[in-house]
């Protein structure tokens, strides 16, 4: 890592979505001889897991949506600095728990607009057209005359987000002649799919930004700031509950605990509060607890700890766990809701 690199990171990870930079020491014990070292957050789950776990479905609108707001912030604050990711992928995207968003990390390969130091850039499947041709006249030993910009971010998620709509790894699909003569026409067949679960949702905007993405021509390719602007943005969507069980959050979910008949004795109510809360107070300080006794939300248990580890060790320990004669079951809520007091309306 170049200085001019750990220098924007540390501005980049001080205000938008991108992993924190602790520290930079050199390690003089390295048996490569010293060796610069990072010290970074720990992160949760990447989007490359997610889609692990899709199981070829597809990920949610609303995960969708999240994280593409979240990575195009950051990109859009790099973009602006005149610095390009140069590696963005499935796997370089991360949650952070504590701070409910979706972060950019590897720096490796970034570099500064217009001063490219770094031959090879991008993986393979993320790569852009450009990127592509300049990777190839290199290894010939040959200078390509296009320079790589920033373009070249927006091309990568823009592939990232068709694989998340869509539940499949695209880099055979991508690679093909079909998708250099027309590939336009392949991401139309995608979203018409009928084996697409999102399909039956009105998904156009999200077709039309990845198009805006994918343009050849780096030239005519939407920038992270305009992309920002696409009405995809201004639909509100619901998460799933599969992704308030992968999302981990300090706000604890737990279902299929109380009864109505539980809610409308007020002493039987106090007893179990009592209960709960002792029982969540085993896995860290508990900030808050709270059961709505009206719809929505009616009789679900919303525990907020002081931090997402202590709400992951609690998940882990109450799924399943017998409550009342009933199976506990334990996801996430996204920690921004629970303080508005926006319960949303997804069951088992």
């Amino acid at each position: 890592f170049g200085d001019h690199v750990i220098a924007c990171w540390q501005c980049l990870s001080m205000h938008l979505p991108a992993v924190t930079l602790y520290g930079v020491f050199t390690n003089h014990y390295s048996a490569n001889g010293p060796s610069r070292c990072l010290l970074l957050e720990l992160l949760d789950i990447s989007v490359s897991e997610l889609l692990l776990h899709s199981s070829n479905q597809g990920c949610s609108m609303w995960m969708i949506q999240h994280c593409a707001r979240d990575v195009l912030e950051a990109l859009a604050f790099l973009h602006h600095k005149g610095y390009v990711h140069a590696d963005l992928k499935p796997r370089n995207i991360l949650w952070s728990a504590e701070e409910e968003c979706f972060k950019l990390i590897d720096f490796g390969l970034s570099f500064k607009e217009g001063n490219q130091d770094v031959k090879y850039i991008q993986t393979d499947g993320y790569r852009a057209p450009e990127a592509e041709l300049q990777n190839c006249l290199a290894q010939a030993g040959l200078q390509s005359e296009t320079e790589c910009t920033s373009a070249v971010d927006l091309w990568s998620l823009g592939i990232v987000l068709l694989e998340m709509f869509s539940g499949m790894k695209l880099k055979h699909t991508v690679q093909s002649q079909e998708w250099k003569t027309n590939s336009s026409a392949i991401i139309d067949r995608i979203f018409a799919s009928e084996g697409v679960v999102n399909s039956a949702i009105p998904a156009y905007h999200l077709r039309d930004l990845i198009k805006s993405m994918l343009h050849c021509d780096q030239g005519k390719r939407a920038s992270a700031e305009k992309a920002l602007c696409s009405p995809f943005f201004s639909i509100p969507f619901a998460p799933h509950i599969e992704d308030l069980v992968m999302l981990p959050t300090p706000v604890l979910r737990l279902l299929n605990v109380l009864s109505d008949a539980s809610l409308q004795c007020e002493e039987e109510y106090e007893d179990i509060l009592e209960d709960i809360k002792e029982e969540c107070q085993k896995y860290g300080p508990v900030v808050s607890l709270f059961i709505p006794k009206e719809n929505p939300g009616k009789g679900q248990v919303f525990v907020e700890y002081a931090n997402a580890g202590d709400s992951k060790a609690a998940q882990k320990m109450l799924t399943g766990k017998i409550f009342d004669g009933k199976f506990v079951v334990a996801t996430f809520y996204p920690l921004s809701a629970y303080k508005r007091g926006y319960l949303y309306q997804n069951l088992l």
